[in-house]
């Protein structure tokens, strides 16, 4: 099966992409973790968000994050979430790549489910706090310092 990376500026995703972006992730989140939480929160159609996800060969939607300008100097990615009957195939792993890519040699933050710290670990995050509960399921803060 082919998959194709794809990578949109808030400001040029259009509607049907966006309600798929949503939906993938209302899907993980909402509905398989049990985890009610707003997942419209007004960051996805803030001028500096980038939106990357892979569509299968017949346009699905599989995997999605969202990559966000939290400050002039330090960006974070969320919202990272596959299908489950995609998940195995690296999907995550190559849209941290496409993602962090972008972000260079800029610092970039991400608040992980604390089961998926390793996997952050290999693209370069360290646990950078305490474990926190956010919405019922624990999570750590990552930090990937800035390439000098």
């Amino acid at each position: 099966m082919t998959v194709g990376l794809r990578r949109s500026w808030a400001r040029d995703l259009d509607a049907p992409t966006l309600y798929a972006l949503l939906s993938l992730r209302v899907e993980v989140f909402v509905v398989e973790q049990a985890c009610p939480y707003p997942e419209t929160d007004g960051r996805d159609l803030e001028p500096g968000t980038r939106h990357f996800w892979l569509e299968s060969a017949g346009g699905e939607v599989i995997s999605t994050l969202r990559l966000l300008e939290d400050r002039s100097d330090e960006f974070r990615i969320g919202r990272v979430c596959t299908k489950e009957s995609e998940r195995g195939h690296g999907h995550t792993n190559r849209l941290m790549h496409a993602a962090l890519e972008e972000v260079g040699d800029r610092p970039c933050r991400i608040s992980a489910q604390t089961y998926l710290a390793d996997m952050y670990s290999r693209h370069g995050f360290v646990v950078d706090g305490p474990e926190f509960d956010e919405d019922g399921i624990s999570h750590v803060p990552m930090l990937r310092e800035a390439r000098r």
